[in-house]
C-alpha cells in the first residue's frame, strides 16, 4: 500500500478550478486534513468545502473526491466524520453551467459507498483496559461512533441520490 495522498502529485491541479479560482492550492488543503492536529483538520475541512463544495462542484471537486475517500479511511485522520460530512455535501452540491461536472463529482462519490458501509459497520474496539487509558479510549470511541454516524448519513444520502444531472442508480 502507498503512502496517503501519495498519488495526488499525480494530479494537474494548476489546470483545475475551485469556487475561487485556480486549485493549486488543494493539496495543502488535503495534505493538512490528513497530517494536521485537530483544529488544523477541521479549517481545513471548512476552506475546503468553500473551494469544492458549498455552493456549487467544480472540476476540482472531481479531482479531490477520491483522496477524500483515502482519508475518510485512514484511521490516523483527526477529523474522519468532517471528511464524510464534505463527501455528503458534494453528493448535495451541483453546478448549474457544469452539469457534466456535478455528475462527475457525484459518481465520484458515489464509487466510494463500499468504504462508507465499511465505516458504517466498524466495530467498536475493546474495551480499556486500565483507568489511565479510559479517558483516551472514550475519545477514541466517541471519534469513531461520530465517523460510524456520518458514514450511515452518507450511505443513506447515496442510496436516496436523485438529481437531474445524475442518472437513476440501480441500488
Amino acid at each position: 500500500m502507498g503512502t496517503v495522498l501519495g498519488e495526488m502529485r499525480n494530479v494537474p491541479w494548476h489546470e483545475l478550478q475551485h469556487a475561487y479560482g485556480s486549485a493549486s492550492q488543494v493539496p495543502g488543503m488535503l495534505s493538512r486534513i490528513a497530517w494536521g492536529d485537530g483544529l488544523t483538520a477541521e479549517d481545513a475541512l471548512s476552506d475546503l468545502g468553500q473551494w469544492i463544495a458549498a455552493p456549487a462542484v467544480f472540476d476540482a471537486t472531481v479531482a479531490a473526491v477520491p483522496f477524500l475517500w483515502e482519508l475518510a479511511a485512514t484511521e490516523t485522520v483527526k477529523d474522519r466524520a468532517g471528511v464524510l460530512e464534505l463527501l455528503a455535501a458534494i453528493l448535495a452540491s451541483g453546478h448549474d453551467l457544469q452539469p457534466e461536472w456535478t455528475r462527475a463529482a457525484h459518481d465520484a462519490v458515489v464509487a466510494g459507498r463500499p468504504t462508507a458501509a465499511r465505516l458504517a459497520a466498524d466495530a467498536s474496539s475493546p474495551e480499556a483496559q486500565s483507568h489511565a487509558h479510559e479517558r483516551a479510549q472514550a475519545q477514541k470511541q466517541a471519534q469513531k461512533q461520530a465517523v460510524r454516524d456520518a458514514a450511515v448519513r452518507l450511505l443513506a444520502a447515496i442510496d436516496g441520490h436523485t438529481c437531474a444531472a445524475c442518472p437513476p442508480r440501480a441500488v
